[in-house]
């Protein structure tokens, strides 16, 4: 091999590994969202809990999605399977068809037991929402 192909050939490894920790970075962090639950609001102002089993593991972030109708968020309280919770103000409206931002689930190795949350769907004549909660490793 000639001294500008193994030149060619140093440059091309260099640039390799220049961009390759970009490209590994540029990957979204943790799995893919897996659907915890759903439940059907109102028109009134609630407080709902959903279950979650054990046995889905530990999740490291929540998102809600909104469907059908716009509904007003307070807040929301993750329980842990330790007995400890975690309080997060939300204070957003999420339109139909949107979603929450991603909500970090606080410490390590967390088995969530429930979630729940106060909400105030903004429904017309007594129309329902959907919101789905969707838990990520």
């Amino acid at each position: 091999m000639g001294s500008r192909k193994v030149t060619s050939v140093v440059l091309a490894l260099a640039a390799c590994a220049l961009v390759l920790p970009a490209v590994v970075e540029a990957r979204p962090r943790g799995g893919r969202w897996e659907l915890l639950g759903e439940r059907t609001v109102s028109d009134k102002l609630e407080t709902d809990s959903l279950v979650v089993t054990g046995a889905r593991g530990t999740f490291r972030s929540l998102q809600l999605r909104v469907l059908d109708r716009p509904v007003q968020f307070r807040d929301m309280k993750i329980h842990f399977a330790n007995g400890e919770t975690q309080d997060v103000a939300l204070r957003d409206q999420i339109r139909a068809g949107g979603a929450s931002r991603v909500i970090d689930v606080a410490g390590r190795d967390r088995v969530i037991r429930s979630i729940e949350f106060r909400y105030d769907a903004q429904s017309l004549l007594g129309r329902t929402a959907r919101v789905r909660v969707y838990g990520r490793n």
